[in-house]
Order: structure tokens, then C-alpha cells, then sequence
């Protein structure tokens, strides 16, 4: 049900995940003043929280990639004039960083296989990658224009970065409370390889790829605790070991950078136009 007699104004960063989303969930959204922050681990009782509470401003923050359609979906049901904060990286940069998500977890399917740019036959499809279709799926239920930011200006331009959402959401921050240390541990690419090469004989793809019942999710931590155990002593083995092949193909995202161009050309005009 819609809450129509709300003064409330609601922000909703969606993600998109693989975009210093985690940074900004756990450094930076927590330190903005003037604003309650909801985050990612309470995004299914965000409703109730904003219902029960008496804020003027709220901002919830959740991370959205192939689902991103259906949530957006189900929280303009509630809020149907929130603002929405998104953030883009270019399309290769971010497929490559899922595909290093996915195999960090235990699936080891080849990055062809992953996504396949000639055939569209992979686990992801290059609607997935359509990122001005993202957009206007946002506008068509909110009825607003997103705030676009991407993930390039947060890693050159940190404070402008933060400056934009700050202005956006009516908040606030203090530049000295803010690290800008990155929150995650990457994986290099001989521990990926590892990870992959045993997860093979270990794990079938159907199992590694299902969460939606208890069963699956059980199984999915365990594959995931398992190809912990893999990668942290992998950084012992030579390297000679596993340089053979390409964990991702620069060919192939070469491929993915152009096929994407036109897209992303559009969704950086669109994000120069005003909110």
C-alpha cells in the first residue's frame, strides 16, 4: 500500500553492485548528518522503519543487478516519489569485476560462459548490461530522474563524488571522517584461477549457482567457505602454475567495450542532464 500522506522523502540507492557499493554502505553513507540511514542489512524492514520513525529524510541503501526491474518495482509501491541514487561503471570494467565475484564464490564456468558476447548464450545476458534500460525503468516507476554517478569519478574525484550525493539527498559530511581506504580485499587473478581450476572437480554449476531455497543457500555458503580455503593458500603456489590462460580474455572485453559504447555514451549524457 502507498503511503500517500508521508512528508517523508525517501532516497534509494540501488546499487548498481560491483560499483563501490559496499565502500559507500559501510564508509561513507553512515558519516552523512541530516539524513537516517537505513542500510543494506535492514533493507527488508526498511518499510516498517520508515513507518515507525520520524525523520524527515531517509536513505536506503541496497545493492541491485539482474533483479534490479522487480525491486524497483516493489519499492515504488511504497515510495513512489523517492529519489534515486545510482551509480555505473563502464559496461567491460563491471562484468569483469561480476565474473571475478562469481568466481570467487565457486563458479567455474570459463568468462565465455559467464557472458558471451557473440552468442548471448552465457549465465548473463547482454540485457543485463543495457544500462540506459536500467534508467528508464527507474524514471518509469518514479517518475524522477536518477542522480547517475559512476564508479570512475569515485576513484579520481572521491569528495566531488560525495559532494554530489550530499547536495542530492540535502545532507551533510565531514571530509576528515571519511577513509578512503577501500573496504574490500582483491583476489588476484592466480587465487581466482585456483579457485576455479578446483572448483571444477568439486562442485557442479547448478550448485553453486542456486540461493532461492535454504538448501541452496546452505549449499552456497559452503561453496563459498570452500573456495576461501582454496584461494588463501593459493597465493603460496608458483605462478607458472596457472599463467596457461586468461582468467578473463582482454579480446573478449575489448568485444564487450565496444558492443557497449552507444550505451554508455548515453548514460553519460543522460547523467550531465539536470535532475
Amino acid at each position: 500500500m502507498t503511503d500517500t500522506t508521508s512528508t517523508k522523502q525517501v532516497y534509494f540507492h540501488v546499487g548498481l553492485g560491483k560499483t563501490g557499493t559496499t565502500y559507500l554502505q559501510y564508509e561513507f553513507f553512515p558519516r552523512l548528518k541530516g539524513i537516517h540511514y537505513i542500510q543494506r542489512t535492514r533493507y527488508q524492514r526498511a518499510h516498517e522503519i520508515i513507518s515507525r520513525t520520524q525523520y524527515p529524510r531517509y536513505l536506503v541503501s541496497r545493492e541491485f543487478d539482474q533483479q534490479l526491474p522487480q525491486e524497483v518495482a516493489k519499492f515504488s509501491r511504497h515510495y513512489p516519489d523517492a529519489r534515486v541514487i545510482i551509480v555505473l561503471r563502464r559496461h567491460d570494467g563491471w562484468i569483469a569485476s561480476q565474473y571475478r565475484r562469481f568466481a570467487k564464490n565457486g563458479i567455474h564456468v570459463d568468462f565465455e560462459q559467464f557472458f558471451d558476447i557473440d552468442h548471448d548464450q552465457g549465465l548473463w545476458k547482454q540485457a543485463d548490461l543495457n544500462f540506459m534500460a536500467k534508467l528508464r525503468v527507474i524514471e518509469s516507476h518514479f517518475g524522477h530522474k536518477p542522480l547517475v554517478l559512476f564508479q570512475e569519478d569515485l576513484k579520481q574525484d572521491p569528495y566531488g563524488f560525495f559532494d554530489s550525493i550530499a547536495a542530492y539527498t540535502g545532507a551533510s559530511y565531514a571530509r576528515d571522517a571519511i577513509s578512503l581506504d577501500a573496504v574490500h580485499t582483491s583476489y588476484s587473478d592466480k587465487q581466482l584461477k585456483a579457485v576455479r581450476k578446483l572448483s571444477r572437480y568439486l562442485f557442479p554449476v547448478s550448485e553453486a549457482h542456486s540461493r532461492k531455497t535454504l538448501r541452496g543457500w546452505l549449499q552456497w555458503r559452503r561453496i563459498q567457505l570452500t573456495s576461501y580455503a582454496i584461494m588463501y593458500p593459493a597465493r603460496l603456489l608458483p605462478d607458472a602454475w596457472f599463467n596457461n590462460v586468461e582468467l578473463i580474455p582482454q579480446t573478449q572485453l575489448n568485444k564487450i567495450r565496444d558492443h557497449f559504447a552507444d550505451d554508455w555514451a548515453q548514460c553519460r549524457a543522460y547523467a550531465r542532464r539536470a535532475c
